[in-house]
């Protein structure tokens, strides 16, 4: 092969060879610059990120070397986009498809959305393929198709006799593929009501000429299904990967295009796996599902305040129980404190599940107001069941505890706390205190402590006592003298 200089190709960009006696011109190949924190986009390297701000972020990836066009193709393509009133945009009923599981079907706002994209992502074994494949074998109405890039036909089927489901239903069908016109053809062949894609860091579009998994595939692969959904009205569920710091991975707009997103959490050492929104453009972002992972699959938690609660013979100093909401679920939740007095000068603020800052501000309204020599102590705060906490309402239930390991007297485990702390040791109210009460009620608790300005609410509950004080000190009197 033999290279002829050309004066046009300059201009033109492109390289004219002399291949096997004949003149060729062969195409550019274009490359640009993507940002791995928000998929900026440049035709040059840039030190910093000028939308994220982010450094050394920046990478190099091969876009096209030809014209090509998605495998998804619709007969909208060829119409005329026209603009329409909002009033003449006829308003159908929401319908949402069940899927049979309660948790998942809670975290989504009641059920799947027709024409939905839904991520979910989480730790490598967290049980984000298990929890898909539940859902897939469970809903025999429609059509589902599971398409999987990591693992083949015999190890999904070896997953789902392991899990125990029937394995003779003519509605689940299984698609090992990589490649998006696959996935697409195999979508116009059988017409899934559900469409599950395990994982989108796998699928690669030929449209762009970079690697499966890098930032320009994983968008484009995303805008596809994405296409497709809306077009056909198709539910999509992507599993993704997450990044060492726990985020989703791929390029931030990912997030964006979605409609939903879930995020799988839970430590693989421990039974229990929360399943929290994110994102949910069709229903609330703070609803919560609880799993416990057993050898058969994923079980439902329907009564999460039962495994929140340590089962024990004797009350504990330092342990109290709060109730609090996720969502719309009222839960109770085991506080556990301890406090000791500091080997070394500056004493340690250790808090799991809990904000740091809302502790420190706690510890110096107990030192403030209620004459506690909080300065000198190490405090370690921890919430039981490995939940992250944000609701004010276990303000009081923690201050309780911080006392109780300090002064070495036990709570009874009959009693539990809701209530807002202010900055001048005021009991503040808090949001739907009757359905707090309610759960506690049903669990058995003989008391429950309130703020004064939430008495009016709690005047219908006679199985629990319900008693209302107005400041922190209050109930520090009633507690311990």
């Amino acid at each position: 092969m033999v290279k002829i200089p050309d004066s046009r190709s300059r201009a033109r960009s492109r390289q004219v060879y002399l291949i096997f006696g004949q003149f060729t011109t062969l195409p550019k190949v274009k490359t640009l610059y993507f940002c791995r924190s928000c998929g900026h986009e440049s035709a040059k390297w840039m030190g910093k990120c000028p939308s994220c701000g982010t450094w050394n972020s920046f990478v190099e990836e091969v876009v096209s070397k030809a014209e090509t066009r998605s495998a998804w193709k619709s007969d909208s393509n060829s119409r005329q986009p026209k603009a329409k009133m909002l009033s003449h945009i006829a308003a159908n009923q929401e319908m949402r498809m069940t899927t049979g599981n309660l948790e998942l079907d809670r975290v989504l706002g009641g059920g799947i959305v027709p024409g939905s994209v839904v991520l979910i992502g989480g730790e490598p074994g967290i049980g984000k393929s298990t929890l898909m494949l539940q859902v897939g074998l469970d809903m025999r109405k429609i059509k589902v198709l599971y398409v999987s890039g990591e693992e083949s036909d015999q190890q999904i089927k070896m997953r789902a006799e392991r899990l125990g489901k029937n394995l003779d239903s003519t509605a689940f069908f299984i698609l090992t593929e990589t490649n998006t016109q696959n996935v697409f053809l195999a979508a116009d062949e059988t017409k899934p009501g559900l469409l599950i894609v395990d994982s989108i860091q796998t699928l690669y579009s030929p449209v762009i000429e970079s690697t499966p998994g890098s930032i320009g595939q994983v968008r484009q692969a995303a805008g596809e299904l994405m296409k497709y959904a809306k077009e056909t009205y198709t539910p999509v569920f992507l599993v993704g990967h997450i990044t060492k710091d726990g985020s989703l991975a791929g390029p931030k707009v990912l997030e964006h295009m979605v409609d939903t997103v879930l995020q799988f959490e839970g430590d693989q050492h421990l039974a229990y796996r929360i399943l929290r929104t994110i994102k949910n453009r069709f229903g609330s972002t703070a609803e919560i599902g609880i799993y416990e992972m057993l050898g058969t699959g994923l079980r439902e938690v329907n009564n999460p305040s039962e495994i929140l609660i340590s089962q024990k013979e004797e009350s504990a100093s330092g342990t109290t129980i709060a109730a609090t909401l996720e969502g719309n679920r009222p839960l109770l939740i085991e506080v556990q404190s301890l406090v000791s007095p500091a080997s070394y000068g500056t004493p340690q603020r250790t808090p799991t599940g809990y904000d740091q800052k809302r502790l420190n501000m706690l510890l110096a309204v107990l030192e403030k107001r209620c004459g506690f020599r909080m300065g000198t102590q190490d405090v370690f705060l921890n919430m039981a069941g490995g939940l992250r906490v944000e609701d004010p309402a276990i303000d009081l239930a923690i201050c309780i505890s911080l006392i109780s390991s300090m002064d070495e007297i036990a709570v009874s485990d009959r009693k539990c706390f809701a209530g807002e702390i202010g900055l001048g040791g005021e009991l503040r109210a808090v949001t739907r205190i009757d359905q707090r009460i309610s759960e506690a009620e049903k669990l058995g608790f003989e008391e429950i402590y309130i703020s004064s300005f939430n008495k009016k609410a709690s005047e219908n509950h006679k199985k629990i006592k319900v008693k209302s004080f107005s400041k922190l000190s209050e109930v520090l009197s009633d507690l311990f003298g």
